[in-house]
């Protein structure tokens, strides 16, 4: 079953709907916190589903929403063994242990969720943005304790998610022993529909599914789901130990291998894979859920609207606005490096050894 929330382009008025083909059928209400209860209660209702209760819709002339666009919480695991490798082998360093028994993960922020063609605004201190290639399951019952066997019974689907990362900011924080916090406060893509996990299931009962992005239309990442190192079972088993997750709950499976320009960047070359500036698009596709996109907008200057409401924006042409930003960056870096060389000279006057800044600052 796939199903969405939508804004439907014959009266603007906001639905839940069951995807077919290229139609989208109107089930109930999708309007906000609301809209997504009901649609994680027709999941969790699978395989039956609901009467239509409109006619349906050429997907192409809706507007696809976030399914879940207020998430009580997002938690983003760390389970992709290749990719954690990648980004230690490059620094000279082995896999910790530990990883191996140990299924991490770090809160997001629920307040900043985007949905599908929404713009994605810089954040304020940052110029290494960065997307990052990921799955998410969202549960669909309140839940505490989950047995691993038991997992299909609490999860309502997958859907696609970008981990937007701002890694200078990250990598700052983390070598201070906590976080990552602003590094990545500031928008999570979720989309562009909800498939129930039969969708994606396996002979063996794993999820599988072909993991792709497209940057400007280049494909820079592509994974494969199936090779999580720990099995969903075990990440909502550990999620769930001595505490409870609540339905719309977000549980992300950390980036796939290759599923990042931090991680691209130290294997290739940052000329090679620099890091998002405005102007750019970033599409992630995911094999049996679909493609999210998302533009990268200007940069954010504290404006107290959603970040996707751009309504009151001038229209910039794509070089232009590329060469503007590209000018603010420049300036922002030469700061950026002005305060590093006062940083070291102090370390350095204190005899204080100086922390890997590249360790741990991906998820």
């Amino acid at each position: 079953m796939r199903l969405a929330r939508y804004r439907s382009g014959r009266d603007g008025a906001e639905w839940v709907g069951l995807v077919t083909d290229q139609l989208v059928t109107p089930l109930a209400d999708g309007a906000g916190c609301a809209g997504q209860d009901r649609l994680l209660a027709v999941a969790m209702g699978r395989p039956s589903v609901p009467a239509a209760i409109g006619d349906p819709e050429p997907i192409d002339r809706v507007r696809l929403l976030s399914p879940v666009p207020e998430p009580p919480s997002i938690r983003d695991f760390y389970a992709f063994e290749a990719h954690v490798a990648t980004a230690r082998r490059s620094r000279g360093l082995e896999m910790e242990p530990d990883w191996y028994e140990l299924p991490v993960f770090y809160f997001s922020n629920p307040a900043a969720v985007l949905g599908p063609d929404d713009e994605v605004a810089v954040p304020r201190g940052t110029v290494e943005l960065d997307y990052e290639l990921e799955v998410a399951a969202v549960i669909g019952v309140d839940c505490a304790d989950v047995v691993p066997a038991d997992w299909l019974e609490v999860v309502a689907g997958f859907t696609v998610m970008n981990d937007w990362s701002a890694r200078d900011l990250q990598r700052r924080e983390m070598a201070l022993g906590l976080g990552p916090a602003k590094g990545k406060d500031f928008a999570t893509s979720l989309g562009p529909v909800l498939v129930t996990p039969e969708e994606l299931l396996d002979e063996h009962g794993v999820p599988r599914a072909t993991m792709v992005t497209h940057v400007n239309g280049e494909e820079w990442s592509r994974g494969e789901l199936a090779e999580l190192h720990f099995g969903w079972g075990a990440l909502l088993a550990h999620a769930s130990r001595s505490t409870r997750l609540r339905r719309g709950d977000v549980i992300g499976s950390g980036t796939v291998g290759t599923g990042c320009i931090l991680e691209l960047g130290l294997v290739h070359g940052r000329a090679r894979y620099p890091y998002l500036v405005a102007g750019d698009v970033v599409t992630l596709g995911i094999e049996g859920i679909g493609s999210l996109t998302n533009r990268v907008g200007h940069r954010d200057r504290g404006q107290t609207g959603p970040m996707s409401d751009t309504s009151d924006r001038p229209e910039t042409p794509p070089t232009e606005l590329r060469e503007e930003v590209e000018e603010e960056l420049e300036e922002l870096a030469d700061e950026a490096a002005s305060e590093e060389r006062d940083r070291m000279a102090e370390r350095d006057a204190k005899g204080v050894d100086e922390p890997n800044d590249e360790v741990n600052q991906s998820s």
